[in-house]
C-alpha cells in the first residue's frame, strides 16, 4: 500500500469516527500518524524534484495573493503596482507567479500573484504543492473572493492549512524536550481538555518515549500536534471582496451574511473592484495595518531629515534594529542616538541602541569618526 492510499484510509477513519471521550485518544493517535505520513509524503516529493516557483522576497514585506482563478487576482496586483500579468476571464490564466512592488507610505511592498488555487492542491494538482509553497514565505496572505462566491473562502482556508499554514494563528504555546529516562513527564499551566493518557498517546506517536513536556495553553489535539512540529507557518491575512461593480446594491446583505457565516467581519473586509480601481486605497491601507510595519525618518548629517524615503521596519523594533537593517559600519562606529517623535519624551531625546521606536519618529546616529 502507498503512502497516498494509507493517508486516504486514515483521513477516511477520522472522518467516519464519531468524537468524544472515549475515542478521543484513538482519534489522537489517528490525527498523529496522519501528521507524520502526510510530512513522509511531501518529503518524497521534495526530493523528486520538480520546477517549483522560485520568487525572490524583497522589499520590506512580502505578500500573497492568495484566490482560485478568475477572482480577478491579476487585474489587482496591475492596479496596485508596476508589474504586468496576463489577464482573462478563464481558468489558470496565471501559470506562474507574478510579483509586483507596491509603494505605499514610504514603504517597499512585494505582492506576489500566485496561480489561482484549485481544490486539492495541497496534495499536489495543478502543481499546487509549490504554488502553495511560495504562500509559506509571505508576510501577510490577502484572501482575494469573487463577490460570487464567498464560499470559496473554506476551501482555501483548508488548502492552507493542509500545507501547516496557520492563518491568523499564535503559534502553540507548547515546549517539548527530549530525555534519557524516566517516561514522559506533563506540567501544564491551565486546566486541560484533553486527558493524559491521550497527550501521551499522542507525543509517543511522534516519536517522544522520555520527554517533559510543559502547556501553556489550553490546547486541543491539533493545536498539541502543530506545537510538537516545527515546521508550521503562522501567517496573519486580511480579506478582500472584488467585482463588487457588477452587484446590485442590495445584494451587499446577502453577501455580508455570507461573510458572517464564515466568521468574517464585514467592516473587517476590503470591497473592490480591481477593474475600476475602486476601494483600493483603503484595501492599501490594511495591508500596511495588517504587516505591522513603522516609518523612521534618517535625520544625515548635512543633509537633513530624509522625509521622502523613511527607514521602514516592524513595529516594536528598537534602534539596534534600526542600524542592522541600515547596513555598513554603523554598528561598530555607534556612540548613541537623538530621538524626535512619538517615542521620545522630547525633542533630540538621547538614546541607547535599545530604544523602541515608533512610526514617524525622526533618528539621528551620533557616530564615531
Amino acid at each position: 500500500m502507498g503512502l497516498e492510499e494509507e493517508i486516504r484510509e486514515i483521513e477516511e477513519e477520522i472522518a467516519s469516527t464519531p468524537y468524544n471521550k472515549s475515542t478521543e485518544a484513538h482519534i489522537g493517535r489517528l490525527k498523529s500518524k496522519l501528521a507524520e505520513k502526510k510530512e513522509k509524503l511531501e518529503n518524497q516529493s521534495s526530493a523528486g524534484g520538480g520546477t517549483g516557483y522560485s520568487v525572490e522576497k524583497t522589499g520590506d514585506a512580502t505578500v500573497a495573493l492568495v484566490g482560485f482563478p478568475s477572482v480577478g487576482k491579476s487585474s489587482l496586483l496591475n492596479s496596485l503596482t508596476n508589474a504586468e500579468s496576463e489577464t482573462g476571464n478563464y481558468e489558470f490564466t496565471t501559470l506562474d507567479v507574478n510579483p509586483g512592488m507596491l509603494k505605499h507610505k514610504g514603504a517597499n511592498i512585494q505582492l506576489l500573484d500566485v496561480p489561482g488555487l484549485i481544490e486539492g492542491a495541497a496534495t499536489g494538482r495543478g502543481d499546487g504543492k509549490q504554488v502553495l509553497a511560495v504562500v509559506r514565505n509571505a508576510d501577510l496572505v490577502v484572501f482575494v473572493l469573487s463577490v460570487f462566491e464567498i464560499e470559496q473562502y473554506d476551501r482555501l482556508q483548508e488548502e492552507l492549512y493542509d500545507i501547516k499554514i496557520r492563518v491568523d494563528e499564535e503559534p502553540p504555546r507548547v515546549t517539548v524536550r527530549r530525555k534519557h529516562k524516566d517516561g514522559i513527564k506533563i506540567t501544564s499551566s491551565t486546566d486541560q481538555d484533553l486527558d493524559e493518557a491521550t497527550i501521551k498517546d499522542v507525543l509517543r506517536e511522534h516519536g517522544y518515549v522520555n520527554a517533559d513536556l510543559n502547556l501553556q495553553e489550553t490546547v486541543d489535539i491539533d493545536r498539541l500536534i502543530d506545537g510538537l512540529m516545527d515546521n508550521r507557518e503562522y501567517i496573519p491575512s486580511i480579506t478582500c471582496v472584488n467585482k463588487v461593480d457588477l452587484i446590485d446594491p442590495g445584494y451587499k446583505e446577502t453577501v455580508d451574511e455570507q461573510l458572517r457565516e464564515r466568521d468574517l467581519d464585514p467592516e473587517a473586509v476590503t470591497f473592490i473592484s480591481a477593474e475600476q480601481e475602486r476601494g483600493l486605497d483603503a484595501l492599501k491601507d490594511r495591508i500596511w495595518e495588517h504587516l505591522g510595519l513603522i516609518r523612521v525618518y534618517m535625520d544625515k548629517p548635512g543633509r537633513g531629515i530624509d522625509w521622502e524615503e523613511p527607514l521602514v521596519i516592524e513595529a516594536g523594533a528598537t534602534v539596534e534594529d534600526a542600524i542592522e537593517k541600515l547596513g555598513g559600519d554603523f554598528e561598530e562606529r555607534f556612540r548613541f542616538a537623538r530621538i524626535t517623535g512619538p517615542s521620545a519624551t522630547h525633542d533630540e531625546q538621547q538614546v541607547g541602541t535599545g530604544h523602541v521606536l515608533e512610526d514617524e519618529d525622526v533618528l539621528k546616529l551620533i557616530l564615531r569618526r
